[in-house]
């Protein structure tokens, strides 16, 4: 089946949708963390149990795309997904909160399900604006959903915010039933086989590993700097509301954009020095944050779009360079790519809170600056490396 524009909006939609439960808690773990008995300092495993989940779900889950026939392993996924959220809603206390967003984050890897089948469905000359089409509705759900938690939160409280996602995971349950199409591959494998080919995809495959390391820096910065900017903006000297700070993350969303333009220009072979570009980008746009120390909201901002615009757009040029290597095996490349970054998410998640309680915006900002830092000494390895363009 050939992808229709209105089945790409959908499939867009959708992973927008079931990511965005990746990220409600990020703008929230101010109130979350009170309510179920988490100290300040660990506030950011609301975030981080979450990351962690999606991570497992990358691994276990995913992997099956490439032996199960995806349409029924989708909407397993989702429906779980809105099971999950509902227990996060009523959880009395942190355990068993912890224990649900860890379901949520491993059933919402369906989104890197959905995004491979649609890459299946492109033709060669199109796969790259595809996949970033499809990346732009994922990654609109993930900055959408800061802002959206933070004003649901003001009206319903935190807990009305899991409500609100459960319900709407339950209508794309029976959304994606009526419309999204069947795909059953044809590899003949046991999911004991496709788990242990995992590591030899890894270890065999130098595009995955490096895309990977690349991505998983600058997702490490990304999800420090959205973890910890709404405690900055909460405290002095910006003392702003859970609206206000909404407000922010709807801004801060326009980066998101990025998407459909880098598979634009991945399809017309500027993958490696569009690396080049973000990679700088996203290193100088966290330098601009450290004038949150003189109190200037307006540097954050722009920090926030541009960190959010380059960290988006080398998610798909890894996408466009893993997704052209091997059909067969898109669903564990795919597995493989996001959840190796995503781990770089919890680290940058899980160090956000101690950072910030300890050493205030300035340890944020030291270590925002060397995760692209990290990946600028990899990437200039791509000049000295035979090979084809990555």
């Amino acid at each position: 089946m050939t992808i229709t524009t209105p089945l790409t909006i959908l499939m867009a939609a959708a992973c927008g949708a079931i990511a965005a439960n990746l990220y409600y808690a990020q703008p929230l773990i101010a109130l979350i963390g009170p309510d179920i008995g988490l100290s300040p300092t660990l506030a950011s495993l609301v975030v981080t149990l979450t990351q962690l989940g999606y991570g497992l779900g990358l691994i276990l889950l995913v992997p099956l795309a490439d032996i199960l026939e995806n349409r029924m392993l989708v909407l397993a996924a989702v429906a779980v997904t809105a099971f999950a959220l509902l227990l996060a809603a009523i959880a009395p206390s942190a355990l068993p909160f912890l224990g649900a967003v860890l379901f949520v984050g491993a059933c919402a890897s369906v989104a890197q399900i959905l995004v491979p089948m649609a890459a299946h469905m492109a033709d060669d000359a199109t796969r790259g604006r595809t996949v970033g089409n499809v990346m732009g509705g994922l990654m609109i759900g993930i900055m959408f959903s800061r802002p959206l938690a933070g004003l649901l939160a003001d009206l319903f409280g935190w807990r009305g915010v899991f409500i609100a996602s459960s319900g709407l995971m339950l209508a794309l349950t029976l959304l994606l039933a009526r419309f999204l199409p069947r795909r059953t591959p044809n590899s003949g494998y046991s999911y004991g086989a496709v788990l242990a080919s995992l590591w030899p995809i890894l270890r065999d495959t130098p595009e995955l590993q490096r895309r990977a390391f690349y991505q998983f820096c600058l997702f490490a910065c990304f999800s420090l700097f959205w973890t910890s900017v709404p405690l900055e903006l909460a405290g002095a000297p910006f003392h702003l509301s859970q609206s206000q700070i909404a407000l922010f993350a709807v801004v801060g969303a326009a980066g998101a954009l990025s998407a459909p333009l880098a598979g634009r220009l991945a399809d017309r072979g500027y993958v490696r020095v569009g690396t080049g570009v973000v990679i700088v980008g996203t290193f100088l746009a966290f330098a601009l944050s450290g004038l949150a120390a003189i109190g200037s909201i307006a540097a954050l901002l722009i920090a926030a779009i541009t960190i959010d615009f380059f960290v988006q757009g080398n998610t798909v040029f890894g996408q466009r360079v893993l997704y052209m290597l091997a059909p067969a095996i898109r669903g564990r490349l795919s597995g493989l790519y996001v959840a190796i970054f995503f781990m770089g998410g919890a680290f940058g998640s899980a160090i956000a809170s101690p950072l910030y309680e300890n050493f205030g915006w300035n340890g944020v900002l030291v270590a925002g600056l060397t995760f692209p830092l990290l990946a600028f000494c990899a990437y200039v390895t791509e000049f000295t490396a035979p090979g084809r363009p990555r």
